[in-house]
């Protein structure tokens, strides 16, 4: 039987590391992706995911979403998802994701969905409030008493101030470039749903840059040098630094030199609602031997304190990362600004492993988002999935799939 097999280095120093001073007593461990428990059902040329490891919504494309234990011991997943059928997926997910929430008594699957909270009305148009017309990138962090909910929210924001040939974008042009990060304060999760919650007038962080050479909104004056947060914030991972207690908010924005790519950057507070300053250098890159920059998104940033290191894991474009296939990688940094590439830096390719024993690529596997133990390692992993190429679609055959992951002894 096939397995994905997600090798990481634990020790004092953290990772098996090329160049670093290992410890005499090193552990080494392999964490294997576990079979998942569910059915696919082919209906024409798509699949549908039902069954205790695949989370999906009715009508609804599932995507990302992201798992916390509350104190009453139950897991609550906050995901996004847009409508179906109106849509294609690739332009419904810009033009009206929704967030809402789901339960469960297990951490590895089982989740049920308990409604909506926020962009109830979907593909309404909307411009009472910054976020008002989509948000997606669910990604929580509870610090002290307080959960925090860190997203990606857009509005359209017209025509106005539009460099292009004919001065007019499109509307998914004009909302994906109006992308930013935001933040919801919430005390519980039942709260949560019921409306109880704080939601601030102003993005956390917005794009200080935008740079493009033409079919832009609100362009930057000629000659400007982008930054990281160029175009667009999303993509929000959050984690605490102990070694001088501020937060650090990891982001991805959107460069042109000369074509697309996604460049990831950082930005520091004091606390967790901000305000946050975000640096010039961009995270998450290697050279490379022939000068090409390399293109990812979606990271998912944790500290781990026994080895007193950072990690993130990310959606690898090419494979350019890991030498091997589009998969998801990973990455280390004892500070959380610098990072490297481990001696195995592939963290889980792009397929699923049935509990049939049949291991099945998938398309998409991509927002990943973890937990953890109690230990700080990763325990289970959740990601947004499809089997089949999704763009076009409208049929809402996407669904987010919780993947258990086992530590093995290999030392």
């Amino acid at each position: 039987m096939n397995r994905n097999n997600i090798y990481v280095g634990f020790g004092l120093c953290g990772l098996l590391l090329a160049g670093c001073k290992q410890p005499t007593d090193r552990s080494v461990f392999a964490y294997q992706a576990e079979p998942v428990k569910l059915q696919l059902e082919k209906r024409g040329d798509s699949y549908f995911a039902t069954g205790y490891s695949a989370f999906s919504v009715e009508d609804h494309f599932t995507w990302g979403a992201s798992v916390t234990k509350a104190d009453n011991g139950k897991y609550y997943m906050i995901f996004s998802a847009p409508e179906a059928y109106q849509y294609p997926f690739g332009n419904a997910w810009v033009m009206g994701s929704k967030l809402g929430l789901a339960v469960s008594d297990r951490p590895d699957g089982g989740f049920k969905k308990l409604g909506f909270f926020y962009n109830q009305d979907g593909f309404v148009h909307d411009t009472s409030a910054w976020d008002a017309q989509t948000v997606s990138n669910p990604h929580v962090r509870k610090f002290g008493d307080t959960y925090y909910l860190y997203y990606a929210g857009s509005v359209d924001p017209g025509n106005l101030n539009v460099k292009s040939k004919t001065d007019t974008l499109d509307i998914r042009s004009r909302i994906q470039q109006s992308q930013q990060i935001g933040v919801i304060t919430f005390k519980s999760f039942e709260g949560l749903l019921q409306g109880d919650f704080e939601h601030y007038d102003k993005p956390l962080l917005a794009p200080r840059t935008r740079v493009k050479p033409t079919d832009v909104v609100n362009p930057s004056p000629e000659g400007t040098i982008p930054q990281p947060d160029n175009l667009i914030t999303v993509n929000p991972s959050v984690v605490y630094r102990p070694s001088d207690k501020k937060y650090l908010l990891y982001f991805k924005g959107n460069i042109y030199d000369p074509h697309w790519r996604g460049i990831h950057g950082v930005a520091l507070s004091d606390s967790p609602t901000g305000p946050f300053i975000p640096l010039n250098q961009p995270v998450f890159e290697i050279p490379t031997q022939d000068g090409e920059k390399l293109s990812a998104e979606d990271p998912y940033v944790w500290y781990n304190h026994r080895d007193r290191l950072f990690y993130a894991i990310f959606k690898d474009f090419t494979g350019q990362f890991t030498k091997s296939d589009p998969c998801l990688a990973l990455m280390y940094s004892e500070d959380g600004i610098h990072w490297q590439l481990p001696e195995h830096s592939l963290f889980m390719k792009k397929e699923l492993v049935l509990s049939s024993g049949d291991t099945i690529k998938v398309d998409r596997l991509e927002r990943p988002q973890l937990l953890l133990d109690e230990k700080d390692d990763p325990f289970v992993l959740y990601a947004a999935c499809s089997v089949a190429e999704l763009n076009k679609k409208t049929d809402g055959s996407s669904f987010n799939v919780q993947i258990r992951l086992k530590k093995q002894d290999s030392k």
